[in-house]
């Protein structure tokens, strides 16, 4: 038997119904914050990720699916989408535009050659949001606040933003030269990948998940001791927006993500989920105002976030936070034989047309059969069509809950169905009006 490549998974029924529901959701709150939809292919030049995410980062030097194509080219599947969207952005001249700064909003696959666990797949699903133009704090702090309302607004609890800045080229550039000095004579104590990231890029040193509670790292020089006074001006003002939007926060200086591209404001969410362990982080971004540049665009500041829904699933799962209401139909219809089928058909088109959430037994089955479907359906009412029912033209429509039978008018259907449903939370189409 064929099966599912490893690290990946099939998404069907009660799942496919909630990540739908999480997929409306996300679109309405882009609405609110007038963010604009961009989509990017899944794979792109390989270049563009060892230019924008950045060399010395796990995903490029041991995570991406990389292929020569037809035409001898080297091609990646996307590890991440910030540099693909800055791609675009650079492409579009979207940098011309008079209406800044840029603001665009992201969901789909990204793929990453890593040890599936929990909460995490090589192929995986992440939403995200990149914004361009405006080197302003209040933009970062609306960056944070964007996944902080997505969870408040899932029933998540015990929210928690860890913030951190990397300061601007000069002050990253006086903390590299820190941790050299600092890390110089304990290089021995480190991983073969730090001692690998000691040349190419120190602060991922601080980002190892493998020497994380070494006293070395515990007690490596802090960043936040190396912003010039432009940095911590940024900083402070971050904090203050922060506040004025009552988004409760922490500094962590241990913070410096896992990207290369970034720098001031790196920020990651968190919600308080016991026994949640390590995947208690759902969320994490920050500003990158050297990006656009590295890939070949104009000097452009920039800030994003993004996050997985897998662990975001996991997470909602964990707290048994009930998405969706059990699936539930408005009619089942039901042919009493072949001859009225053509009619079933017609009449469930129209009123499915009409806004109505409607099925029709496709096997066959005698009426007990059909009624213990209906109630699999949780169907809310049922139309019995027969010979009778044609010849005289009107349903035979049964409450499932009450077990009351009508006999309602064809014309008649659509005000019945109105009136004995409730379609508040259903609907809002503007259909059966």
């Amino acid at each position: 038997m064929i099966q599912k490549p490893k690290g990946t998974y099939d998404v069907y029924q009660e799942k496919g119904r909630k990540i739908l529901y999480l997929e409306n959701i996300i679109a309405s709150l882009m609405e609110y914050y007038n963010i604009d939809y961009v989509r990017t292919p899944i794979f792109e030049a390989s270049e563009l990720f060892h230019r924008g995410v950045g060399e010395t980062t796990d995903i490029v030097s041991k995570e991406t699916y990389d292929f020569l194509d037809r035409g001898n080219r080297n091609m990646t599947l996307r590890p991440e989408n910030t540099a693909g969207v800055v791609r675009s952005y650079i492409e579009n001249k979207m940098y011309g535009e008079a209406n800044q700064p840029i603001k665009t909003w992201y969901y789909g696959p990204m793929y990453r050659y890593e040890r599936p666990q929990s909460g995490r797949f090589r192929e995986f699903y992440q939403f995200g949001v990149e914004i361009f133009g405006s080197n302003d704090p209040a933009l970062d702090a609306e960056i944070i606040s964007i996944p902080v309302n997505f969870y408040k607004l899932l029933g998540l609890k015990g929210i928690k933003v860890n913030i951190n800045s990397l300061g601007d080229s000069e002050s990253r550039e006086n903390y590299r030269q820190a941790l050299l000095n600092y890390f110089k004579p304990h290089l021995n104590c480190l991983c073969e990948d730090c001692q690998r990231r000691y040349e190419k890029n120190p602060l991922r040193i601080l980002d190892c998940k493998f020497d994380a509670n070494l006293d070395i790292i515990k007690k490596a020089p802090r960043i936040l001791d190396y912003l010039n006074e432009t940095s911590k001006n940024h900083f402070l003002n971050v904090q203050k927006y922060l506040k004025a939007m009552n988004i409760d926060f922490e500094i962590n200086p241990n913070i410096v993500r896992g990207l290369d591209y970034y720098t001031h404001t790196v920020f990651e969410v968190e919600a308080d989920i016991k026994g949640f362990g390590s995947q208690n982080v759902l969320c994490g971004g920050g500003r990158y105002n050297n990006l656009v540049e590295n890939i070949g665009g104009p000097s452009t500041p920039g800030v994003g976030f993004a996050l997985g829904l897998e662990r975001l699933l996991s997470a909602l799962e964990f707290e048994n936070i009930k998405l969706i209401e059990e699936k539930s139909l408005d009619l089942y219809v039901i042919p009493m034989s072949e001859n009225e089928k053509e009619y079933a058909s017609s009449i469930t088109n129209g009123l499915r047309m009409s806004g109505f959430k409607i099925d029709i037994d496709y096997m066959n089955r005698n009426i007990k059969s059909n009624f213990k479907q209906s109630e699999r359906l949780n169907a809310k009412f049922i139309a019995i069509i027969g010979e009778e029912e044609i010849n005289n033209n009107y349903l035979t429509i049964k409450n499932n809950k009450t077990k009351q039978e009508y006999k309602v008018k064809i014309e008649e259907i659509i005000d019945f169905l109105d009136e004995h449903l409730d379609h508040d939370d259903d609907c809002n189409c503007g259909h059966h009006e």
